[in-house]
This record gives structure tokens, sequence and C-alpha cells, in this order.
């Protein structure tokens, strides 16, 4: 190896820690070119979704500026909220199909579904991605990423929100280059230290790629300056590369629906991405509401003929003197012969309020592809999911497309996950050596009771099967969300209880346990 190339692999070793590089924002970096307008939309989501608006500046009665807390409500939480929770729930079930399920090895699963359930009960995936998925329809997008920590040999879970995921390269069918970004937060001598751990991943000759860098900063708005993997991770290597893998080990989410605000971005649009300006006509409707109900308390002028004085100290006029636990009354020159007590409360525009914040409510509704009637602000209850359901209505269909996401989400994770436990091995052996499913051998049940009456279900298939329009293992793939493999291996077990409990065959048991065997 000659000298130039031995310096050039020097420099690719220590990176940018060698020229000290220092990156203000993640764009400063030569790899990543993501659309600053991208960057601030998710970031604006996320200040939505946490409900953080900047104070009200007013002027008082007596011209000063004044500030106050702007107070809002949070319909881009309850929405997301919502569609979360009819999308997806703790119930969810996973079935993978394995050509050699029935295949036993020693210290191995015995099967494909054996082991993704092991991963994910380990790993507590359905629960932890029935919360993910709330702030993933907030800001538009969700990534995770499995990883083997080697000294159990278990298969991890790293979640990564639309704010922590940046995509380099992407295809029709998906991101296949991305980076994932993860702060950490170290107090040196009473001061915050923020490490800022840039995830690479992608495919250099056919080969996996997973490049890690480290940056530090004392500011939380800046990625800092490059340093080495040891200063915060001991046992990090700075490049990985992984053989047999077909497709990224990082899956990544988004909301159903096209990115309309920048249509070559591969990042996904939160539900209410489109919709910012009925939130805030909402929020400003009823922050003024409250205003005017704190500012609309009873007010009552009296004559200063009527109040009680006190005298001071220092020679100055007497100071009239109040209760000192109202704020109702105040101070008025009055002529003798005026009414000595006036009342000037003014009425609170409850009605007014009300009606407009449910007016845009309905657009809300509109722009979410929600049914109408799904949010009221005057304490009407929302519908239910069967009544979801027997209307047909948009709140249904809204929550089938996104159904369609997280599934397709759901399929590429396991994937992923045995891809990885193939091409890994610990102690010797690999952590998985069975046969990588397709998606059409992986079946997500996303237990629909609430919304599928699986009763009708199956009384509409058993009459189709009566008339020979639709096989049973069709049947029994389509109610139950199986894969075909499964459906077929049930229908061959329910025809096999059905045999054992014939009446012949009964009746031929029991005459051979009297009798014996004819010879």
């Amino acid at each position: 190896m000659g000298i130039i190339e031995s310096i050039k692999n020097l420099f690719k070793r220590g990176g940018y820690a060698v020229t000290g590089q220092k990156l203000k924002t993640i764009n400063d970096h030569p790899k990543i070119n993501i659309d600053p307008a991208e960057l601030k939309r998710i970031d604006n989501s996320f200040d939505i979704y946490k409900g953080k608006y900047p104070q009200i500046e007013y002027v008082n009665s007596a011209g000063d500026i004044r500030k106050r807390d702007y107070v809002s409500i949070n319909m881009m939480k309850l929405s997301a909220d919502l569609l979360s929770g009819l999308v997806f729930n703790e119930q969810c079930k996973t079935v993978v199909s394995d050509a050699d399920k029935k295949k036993k090895k020693p210290n191995t699963y015995k099967s494909a579904d054996d082991f993704i359930r092991h991963v994910f009960e380990h790993n507590d995936f359905i629960k932890n991605l029935s919360r993910y998925l709330e702030p993933m329809f907030a800001t538009g997008g969700l990534a995770v990423r499995p990883y083997v920590d080697m000294t159990t040999g278990k298969i991890e879970f790293s979640w990564a929100l639309a704010n922590a995921f940046y995509p380099l390269r992407s295809k029709p069918n998906g991101i296949s280059e991305g980076v994932i970004k993860s702060v950490t937060m170290k107090m040196e001598k009473g001061k915050e230290i923020f490490y800022t751990l840039l995830e690479f991943h992608g495919w250099e000759e056919g080969l996996y790629t997973i490049t890690n860098e480290l940056y530090k900063s004392d500011d939380r708005a800046e990625v800092g300056s490059r340093v080495p993997l040891k200063e915060l991770y001991e046992d990090l290597e700075e490049r990985t590369q992984i053989k047999g893998l077909t497709r990224p080990i990082f899956n990544y989410v988004t909301p159903a629906g096209f990115n309309n605000i920048n249509p070559h971005s591969p990042l996904g649009l939160g539900i209410a991405d489109n919709a910012k300006d009925s939130l805030r006509k909402i929020n400003d409707a009823y922050d003024q509401f409250w205003w005017e109900v704190k500012m609309g308390q009873r007010t009552v002028f009296v004559s200063d003929f009527m109040l009680n004085t006190l005298p001071t100290e220092d020679g100055k006029p007497p100071r009239q003197v109040f209760d000192p636990d109202t704020n109702v009354y105040k101070a008025m020159k009055m002529a003798q012969d005026e009414e000595m007590v006036k009342d000037v409360t003014s009425d609170i525009r409850t009605e007014q309020y009300i009606s407009a914040i449910n007016n845009t409510l309905r657009t809300l509704e509109m722009e979410l592809k929600l049914s109408v009637g799904t949010f009221s602000f005057d304490g009407k209850s929302m519908k239910t999911a069967t009544e979801i359901v027997s209307e047909n209505d948009m709140t249904y269909r809204t929550r089938n497309s996104h159904v369609y996401e997280v599934e397709n989400f759901i399929k590429g994770l396991i994937v992923s996950v045995l891809e990885l436990a193939k091409a890994i091995s610990w102690n010797g052996k690999k952590l998985f050596d069975g046969e990588i499913p397709t998606f059409e051998h992986i079946g997500v049940d996303f237990d629909d009771g609430v919304f599928q009456d699986r009763s009708a279900l199956l009384k509409f298939y058993g009459q189709a099967k009566m008339f020979g329009l639709i096989p049973t293992a069709e049947i029994i793939q389509r109610v139950f969300k199986v894969p075909k493999e499964t459906a077929e291996e049930w229908l061959k077990e329910i025809q096999s209880e059905q045999n054992d409990m014939d009446p012949v065959n009964i009746s031929e048991r029991k005459a051979k346990s009297l009798f014996g065997d004819e010879e």
C-alpha cells in the first residue's frame, strides 16, 4: 500500500475528528441535504403538538404593554390520539408462516413466527408502537431500527421520531438510505454538554454499511464539533458492514397521504399539516373566550362618599379603604344626586364563542378526513366505533388508509429483524437460521372486532361458500387476517377434528378397543 493511500485511510478512519469540522445544523453535514423548509415544518409541528406558543402582548388600560400566557386547546394531540387509538391497539397480533416451521435445530427457535414473537415480547413492541403512533400522526414520521446487543445476544429496538430521522436516498417503494440522530445530555463541571450521534445507514457495493459519528456541543441548538466515539460510547464501531441484507434495517412509517407541501420530499406529513390555520383559529377563539371570562368578572362602581378613609402618617390626603378580600368594587366620583352604586358588569359572549369554535371544528374534521360530529365544544359525546362502521363514514375510511401503512411497516420490520438475526452470529451461532418470509407470508391482525362484526363476516362468507364462490381457506384468511399457509394449516386441523367426531369413526374406534383389529 502506497503512502498516499495510507494517509487517505488514516483520514477515513479518523473522519472529521481529525479536521475538527463543526456542524451548526444537521444540514451542514456534506452527506445530508434536506430542504430547510421541511425541517422547519417538522419543528413547528412538534411545537404545536407540545402546545407551545409565544406569550400574547397587549396594552392595558393604563397604556402599558403587558404579556400573558396563550391559552389553547391541543387539538393536534387530541386528533393524533384519536387516530392512533382507532388504527392500532394492544390486541394486535402477527403471524408468520414458515416453509420450515416443523424443522427443529438445537439452540435455535423452531420457526420465524416463534422468533418474532420472542423479539416483540422482549421489546414490548405492541405497547410501544401504540404509544409512538400518536407523535407519528402528529408530526409525520416514525422510524424503528433493530440492533443486536452483543452482550446478551438479544435484538433490541431503537425508536426515532420525525425530527430524528433524515432520508438520504429514496426509491418508489420507500427510503433506502437514511440518518438517525440521537442526543445525549451530560453534566460536566456543572455545565450541560450535548452529544449528538449521527448513525448513517447506506449501501456500498452491495453491502449494508452503518457509519457512526459523534458530535459535542455546549449549545442545545447546535450539533457541535466531531469527537471520538469512545468519549461517550466505549464499544461502538465507527464503521460496520453486514452481508446478506436485502432491505434497510430501519423501517419508516408515515400517515397515509401524499406530501403536497413538498411533493419531492420522501418525508411524510402530519395529519394536521394542512390544517394549521384551523388549529390556530380554534386556539385564538378559545384564548379570547378565556380572556373574556377572566376580564368579565363582576365590576361595581361605588361613590367615593360611601367609602371609609384611612389617614396617612405623611400628611397626604386620606386613602379610601376597601374590603381587602374583594376586587369587585371600584371607587368613582359621583354627584350627590346620582345613584351611589352602579353595576357595569358586561355579559360574557359564551354562545357566540362556542358557535365560532364548533364551526371551526367542522372545518378541521373535513381537513383531517373525519366524519362530521367527531369533535364538539358543547359537551356532546363523540361517535362510537359502532356508529362509525354502521354509517360507513369518513372516519372509518380514513382509518383504513392508515391501517394499510402501519401494516406494511410491521411486515417490513419483521423481515428486517429476521434478516439481521440471520446475518449476525453470537457465541459462534447465528441468532436465526430459518427461511426469510415475504410480505405474503406475514399476517397482521389489528383486532378489528370493534369495527368489523366477525359474526356478520362469517355469515356473509358462509353464504358465499354454499354457492361455491369462495374456498374455506380463503374465508379463514380474510376473517382472521392470517397468511395463506396458516389458513390452510387451520383447515387441515379442522378437517381432522371433524373426522375424529364423525359417528362412524367413533363407532369404529370403540369396536377396535373392544375386539381389537380384525385379522
